[in-house]
């Protein structure tokens, strides 16, 4: 296409809104995270210079010390090694154990304002199905379908999550209750970093605590190294049964990690270690006298 052919257009779109909007969307542009576009044919303004400090004989330069990594997850990193603790979660803590009921921890959420996610989201994804549901689904972060009506898993994942748990009887109208380890969506889908993760861990932990789950199932890795404290991959953490723990909650209470239905649309070939976790689940709910 020639050059004046894209100026044409371009011209077009700029004097029509809705026509420019149209075709972001289409592009796959839905999250606007600046206030103004950048200028793509311009060069790159070169990084800064790195100021490196002199020795002289009678001082030597210090050597740099690696900055921590977080480790999310309840009960520290592995290893007990000393972490970073980002701005913010010391109010993110205080926050959520005010919260007595999961009412409360909701309202707390949403008035939230120390993690940088909500100001590019559009609603606070809180949960979904009964309280009294003994299963807790525990997933990863909103997508776009979730971030716009406010509810979790109501995508193509979604729906997907919904035949996995309906294969073994469970329901999140009536037996099960679905949320995630961040309320907001990162922009774009992008993956979350520490800092974020960081931020939300002590309301999803706080959420467990007041929901009291019997059975909790992790959906994806992020849910699964967070809850764990591991930093391991999914296909490592999932299929094993370990006690999940926390303040607040009665007793530990058992946890199965297994791929997210995202990972499982893009790699169908999987399927079939996620139903081997989906069997091990209904298995476990049957033990525990919860069959139906």
């Amino acid at each position: 296409m020639s050059p004046d052919v894209l100026k044409a257009e371009a011209a077009a779109l700029a004097a029509d809104p809705r026509a420019l909007l149209a075709w972001y969307v289409e592009a796959g542009i839905d999250v606007a995270i600046g206030t103004t576009a950048p200028d793509r044919t311009q060069a790159p303004e070169p990084p800064p210079l790195a100021v490196v400090p002199m020795s002289t004989p009678d001082r030597p330069a210090a050597p740099a010390r690696p900055r921590p990594a977080f480790q999310p997850g309840p009960g520290g990193p592995p290893g007990g090694r000393a972490v970073a603790v980002p701005a913010g979660q010391a109010d993110a803590a205080h926050a959520a154990a005010q919260a007595t009921s999961l009412e409360a921890l909701q309202k707390a959420l949403t008035s939230f304002t120390g993690c940088p996610l909500k100001d590019t989201a559009t609603n606070t994804v809180f949960a979904d199905g009964p309280v009294e549901a003994p299963v807790m689904v525990i997933g990863e972060a909103p997508g776009a379908d979730e971030d716009r009506l406010g509810l979790p898993f109501v995508g193509a994942s979604g729906r997907l999550l919904d035949r996995m748990l309906a294969s073994i009887g469970l329901d999140r109208r009536e037996n099960c209750y679905i949320t995630n380890i961040l309320p907001w969506r990162p922009p774009g889908n992008r993956k979350p970093d520490t800092t974020e993760v960081a931020l939300c861990v002590p309301f999803i932990e706080r959420h467990i605590a007041l929901k009291d789950p019997r059975l909790l199932i992790l959906v994806g890795g992020l849910a699964a190294q967070t809850l764990f404290a591991e930093s391991a991959g999914i296909t490592r953490l999932r299929g094993q049964w370990r006690d999940y723990a926390t303040p607040g909650l009665p007793g530990p209470v058992p946890a199965l990690a297994t791929f997210h239905p995202a990972y499982l649309l893009r790699s169908p070939e999987q399927k079939r270690l996620a139903w081997r976790d989906l069997v091990a689940v209904r298995q476990k709910l049957d033990s525990l006298g919860l069959g139906g």
